[in-house]
């Protein structure tokens, strides 16, 4: 073992193996096609499905500049959302989920918190279809542990999914 382990192929090899292997198992869980395993939190992995959310609305020619936050994600998240959206001029709208109206025409996403920081599971399979209908993408920020008991995100219609398989952090 020296200092160039790292890069001697055998190590290199077992290194995209085990991260193969993990995004196929976050695929599985979060009932999307699709699985990436490189950000370093889960705020910064929703702050990046922000990001990714204003892009595609705005590549199909619609200038919105509002983000729904539920008031149910973790405070560290929206605390990051609130940071990473000022230099994409984006708006955070923090709020209740019950209480959100997608059709404004503003919003280029929302993020849900499933479960919620208090531990609450719901059910935003409506929310989810009436966001679709506004033209809204959805973010879902989970707990992996958690999927392996509930409903996955992509069966809810979720079109993105974050979360962090280290949760039990203080």
């Amino acid at each position: 073992y020296t200092q160039y382990t790292p890069y001697q192929a055998e190590i290199a090899q077992g290194r995209l193996e085990a991260l193969v292997n993990f995004q196929t198992m976050v695929a599985d869980l979060t009932g999307l096609l699709l699985a990436n395993a490189s950000l370093l939190d889960e705020a910064t992995a929703a702050a990046e499905a922000m990001a990714m959310c204003h892009t595609i609305v705005r590549a199909a020619g619609q200038e919105r500049k509002e983000f729904f936050v539920s008031q149910d994600c973790h405070p560290q998240t929206i605390a990051v959302m609130q940071t990473r959206a000022e230099p994409l001029g984006l708006t955070i709208r923090v709020g209740m989920t019950r209480t959100l109206d997608v059709r404004d025409g503003r919003l280029c996403g929302l993020l849900l918190q499933y479960p919620a920081t208090d531990g609450y599971v719901g059910d935003y399979s409506a929310l989810v279809e009436q966001a679709h209908h506004a033209g809204v993408l959805v973010v879902v920020a989970t707990d992996l542990l958690a999927l392996t008991l509930l409903r996955s995100p992509g069966e809810s219609g979720a079109d993105i999914a974050v979360g962090s398989s280290q949760r039990f952090g203080v």
